[in-house]
């Protein structure tokens, strides 16, 4: 089983997972940062220091230090990351973008929209994948219309449509138990994989 790295421990939807469908699940309070494989990881590295909003965020190099560390150990031992779309780690890590080559690593890229799986706006995220190729995904829920927005709209009559409809900062990054669960499921199929040897890590 694999495991979950850099999560919210209070409110996220992984911690019901462990000793069913993960090993085990790691949060701030206990640095995912040390996690040392062997297992396939799910990884939600903090987002505030890559994302388009990181203008507004106070730096801090510690919250930082996370994204590169989660990259290596997507790449040590599988698994996939989770980043909000065009985030700047994929820059600084030389991650492929969507549509491009795997790198050296095997490692590629998917754009997906968290409303498919739940989440009341679109959500737009990229998932860097290691040890399964694109045909050995699970099945891709079908695509939903958001009911909400994240990001403040441009034009006056954007906002004016979509006032009342704006997400509170305090859940706009939590992970819909659906898509946590299909992450796992890409994790798992990544343990499969190397049990059977079909993909070397």
């Amino acid at each position: 089983m694999p495991v979950a790295l850099y999560i919210d421990s209070t409110r996220g939807p992984y911690p019901v997972h462990v000793g069913q469908a993960l090993t085990s699940a790691m949060d701030a309070e206990h640095d995912a940062r040390t996690y040392d494989g062997p297992l396939a990881v799910v990884a939600h590295p903090p987002c505030k220091d890559w994302g388009s909003f990181a203008h507004w965020s106070l730096p801090d190099a510690d919250r930082k230090s996370c994204g590169p560390r989660a990259v290596a150990q997507v790449r040590a031992f599988g698994g996939v990351l989770e980043h909000p779309a065009r985030s700047r780690l994929w820059i600084e890590c030389g991650l492929p973008r969507p549509g491009e080559l795997p790198d050296s690593h095997g490692g590629w890229t998917l754009e997906v929209n968290q409303c498919d799986w739940g989440h009341p706006a679109r959500k737009k995220t990229w998932l860097y994948i290691a040890g399964v190729a694109p045909h050995e995904l699970p099945p891709i829920p079908p695509a939903r219309e958001p009911t909400h927005v994240i990001a403040p709209s441009k034009t006056p009559q954007a906002r004016a449509a979509a006032r009342g409809r704006h997400i509170p900062k305090s859940q706009r990054h939590l992970t819909p138990p659906a898509f946590a669960s299909w992450l796992i499921e890409l994790a798992t199929r990544v343990e499969r994989n190397r049990s059977t040897h079909h993909v070397h890590i």
